[in-house]
């Protein structure tokens, strides 16, 4: 008893913390870049921090420990393949994407294409960051169910409201402070306190591997198909991500964006092989664990409570916490981003309507906007994750959708010169629909497979309809307006150094300009 009230007063100073940076944040938020993008003035270490922090949440801090414990030294591939993508990102692309001085993936699109068709994919966008940011509210949720013995609902409900309040208040420089923050735990409690003291309580690793079969050490164990599914949706997807995206654009210059994501992305890659050895020697240390019944995910918080002495079990659990709601608080400003910058003029526009959210000439106004968007779709996101029982479904089709129907259009926009807004448009168009009709088919038995809506195929096919449409049409169609071309290249090349209005999207020669 006296063991799990110290673990548990140690979660509680941390979740306090989270909602003292919310108020620091607010201190150094002026304007809308402030609130949104930190100023786009983090230097390498805020930077590397904040990067690592948003793309280990959950699935790869608890979830990599619990493949770690279940397949061996194979369960490190999730992450892997999150630090690769990561790695990919920033040596390939951050550098551009920091320099372009934008806040969406959307605007990206319609700057490169000079197209409205793009802004579509605002829709998609928005959903998926939506999902992530319900998905990862759950999970957390979870903590405090087993630390609290509260019912699920109140741990959503007070877990939610934390991020919430931190977020709402100084946006993006209380979620990168508290990152910051979060990355350090997470630092601390996987490699200099769980890793060290369950390989010690397994007997090292010739203890390990006396006690276990050969399977366990083998780097396929896993499954080469999966595998190949982590790598397809994880490190594809987080190339175009606008959680990823946003936290890109907080760079203060483009070595800052390449080095520091280079130096994150390694990080992960550490962080997920220190994960599936923690697994590894809990197989050993603790071999009955239920994961049949419990599932694997329970392997993080058994190792926390049976194998860490007293108050160290209460780190590692902040640092579980710290990670999901890294994930939860960065794809909650990444959705309030996106809805006001691209979906709502969007849609107005459906109506005939045009709608101005940007405010930069009060930027008192603009600020209290932001902070509105942030509110209100937190509270959506909350009230999914109660509803729902399983949201990981949505946030499959979402992320299936956002690789099979996007990635193509996206990285096509950056690498190739030749490609078209009609072809970006029509390869957009033909990856969603090809990706979410099979999705259905599979989900509905209508294409009989074990998998059901986690199946791999939809994002294969609809990944390549979208490349073959747009290579096809990008050869067919005009080339790209050369006064829209022209400054993209100005853009890209950095001679543009003002922001784009958070509601801007370049449609024709003379707005490019």
């Amino acid at each position: 008893m006296e063991s799990s009230a110290i673990n548990i007063a140690i979660v509680v100073v941390y979740l306090l913390a989270m909602l003292a940076f919310g108020w620091w944040g607010k201190s150094r938020t002026k304007n809308n870049s402030d609130f949104l993008v930190a100023g786009r003035r983090l230097g390498p270490f805020l930077y590397t921090g904040t990067m690592a922090a948003v793309v280990l949440g959950g699935a790869s801090t608890v979830g990599g420990v619990g493949l770690g414990y279940k397949f061996g030294i194979s369960g490190m591939w999730l992450v892997v393949a999150i630090g690769a993508g990561v790695l990919l990102l920033s040596l390939l692309f951050a550098g551009t994407i920091q320099r372009l001085k934008i806040y969406t993936v959307s605007q990206m699109l319609s700057l490169r294409y000079g197209s409205k068709a793009t802004q579509t994919s605002g829709i998609v966008m928005l959903a998926y960051t939506l999902m992530l940011c319900a998905t990862s509210t759950g999970a957390y949720a979870t903590i405090f169910v087993v630390l609290f013995d509260w019912e699920r609902w109140m741990a959503i409900a007070v877990g939610g409201a934390i991020v919430l309040v931190y977020s709402t208040i100084g946006g993006m420089w209380s979620i990168t402070l508290a990152d910051q923050v979060q990355f350090i735990i997470k630092t601390v409690g996987i490699f200099f306190l769980m890793l060290p003291f369950v390989m010690n309580a397994a007997g090292g690793m010739d203890g390990i591997r006396g006690r276990l079969e050969d399977s366990f050490f083998q780097i396929d164990g896993i499954g080469t198909q999966t595998i190949i599914t982590y790598f397809v949706v994880y490190t594809l997807g987080l190339l175009i991500g606008q959680d990823i995206w946003q936290r890109v654009f907080t760079a203060k210059t483009p070595t800052v964006a390449r080095w520091g994501g280079a130096t994150a992305g390694v990080y992960c890659i550490l962080y997920g092989i220190a994960g599936a050895f923690i697994g590894l020697a809990a197989r050993v240390a603790l071999p009955d664990i239920d994961v049949a019944n419990l599932g694997k995910d329970v392997v993080y918080a058994e190792v926390a409570t049976h194998i860490l002495p007293v108050g160290i079990g209460g780190l590692v659990m902040a640092a579980a916490v710290a990670a999901m709601m890294s994930t939860a608080s960065g794809a909650l400003i990444a959705a309030a981003t996106v809805a006001r910058a691209d979906v709502v003029p969007f849609v107005a526009s459906w109506f005939g309507k045009t709608i101005n959210t940007d405010d930069t000439e009060n930027p008192e106004h603009d600020v209290k906007a932001n902070r509105y968007w942030v509110l209100g779709l937190g509270i959506v996101a909350v009230l999914i994750s109660m509803a729902a029982q399983d949201v990981v479904v949505a946030l499959t089709i979402a992320y299936d959708i956002l690789v099979g129907g996007l990635l193509v259009a996206i990285l096509g926009g950056l690498v190739w010169k030749r490609g078209t807004g009609i072809a970006a448009a029509w390869s957009m168009a033909v990856g969603s629909v090809l990706t979410l009709a099979l999705l259905i088919m599979f989900a509905t038995g209508v294409i009989p497979s074990e998998d059901g809506v986690y199946a791999n195929e939809p994002i294969y096919y609809g990944l390549a309809a979208s490349f073959v449409a747009y290579v096809v049409i990008s050869l067919l169609t005009p080339r790209t307006d050369p006064a829209v071309r022209a400054a993209w290249d100005k853009r890209v090349a950095g001679a543009i150094a003002d922001e784009l209005p958070i509601e801007a999207h370049p449609v024709s020669s003379n707005r490019a300009n």
